[in-house]
């Protein structure tokens, strides 16, 4: 009986010292992988400012996007400048603009589309109820979009819904009802064609010529135009190990008047890890 119980508590212990093991190498590997992320984000923070000390040099605003290696600390980072008004504009877009990027991109019918293109117009436009005689009453302004996450307030968008369109919009542009299709993601370049594929690739193949005068013909005339803002997006992408990228996104207003301690201002941003190649 002594040696039966000798055993199992051998047996107990072992099991005990297996679990420990394991949770140790978990936490490791969790430590590790922390630890990478935070590194890369440094790496990646430090190469945007870098790619925004270069783009004040420029004698003339950024039209359309582009994209450059930037190397710090001994690693490149793909640098991506985008100017913000090739995404719609949540404060600025018209209702037949939203309902066209609710129908081609947020996968609704053209009359549901409509519908609810109508309602975020009304809500962004919605004044509070104060006495307008009241101290301050006269200058109450519109309710507006304050960031892309208002979006899942306004009734009748719902998460998925929103998780399509995030991307394309932007809050941070006080108005502009046009985009920019030479700064616009294809997503965008997308919706502006009405989701005429070969419209997008032929778009998307001239201005990876870096060719002046790309044909937008195929787009809705009504919904184009703009470039030369002082608004940008900027995503860097920080290789980290094990085939994963460290995708940075930070949306900036240059100029030393948004900022009174450095010549831009960071209005947002956003984090992701994606797998190498996707």
């Amino acid at each position: 009986m002594a040696l039966i119980a000798v055993l199992w508590i051998v047996a107990a212990l072992s099991v005990l010292v297996i679990g420990m093991t394991k949770t140790v190498r978990q936490q490791i590997r969790v430590a590790s992988t922390l630890q990478e992320e935070v590194s890369g984000q440094a790496i990646g923070e430090a190469a945007i400012v870098l790619a925004l000390q270069a783009m004040q040099t420029r004698t003339e605003p950024m039209r359309a996007s582009t994209r450059a290696p930037v190397a710090f600390g001994g690693i490149e980072v793909e640098v991506e400048a985008m100017p913000l008004d090739g995404l719609i504009s949540l404060n600025g877009a018209s209702v037949p603009l939203l309902a066209t990027l609710l129908q081609n991109a947020g996968g609704l019918d053209a009359g549901r589309a409509q519908a609810l293109a109508q309602v975020m117009v009304e809500w962004r436009d919605q004044r509070p109820a104060v006495d307008p005689t009241a101290p301050g009453g006269a200058n109450v302004s519109a309710r507006r979009f304050e960031a892309v996450e208002d979006l899942l307030l306004v009734p009748g968008v719902d998460y998925p819904l929103y998780a399509r369109l995030r991307n394309l919009v932007t809050a941070d542009m006080t108005g502009g009802d046009r985009v920019n299709p030479m700064a616009a993601p294809a997503e965008v370049v997308g919706v502006l064609a009405g989701g005429n594929a070969a419209v997008v690739d032929r778009i998307l193949g001239s201005r990876g010529t870096n060719q002046p005068g790309v044909d937008t013909s195929g787009l809705n005339a009504a919904f184009t135009g703009g470039g030369g803002g002082d608004h940008y997006r900027l995503i860097a992408r920080v290789p980290l190990g094990t085939g994963k990228i460290l995708l940075l996104t930070r949306d900036v207003a240059l100029g030393a008047g948004y900022s009174r301690t450095a010549p831009w201002r960071i209005l947002g941003g956003d984090r992701q890890i994606i797998v190498s190649g996707a």
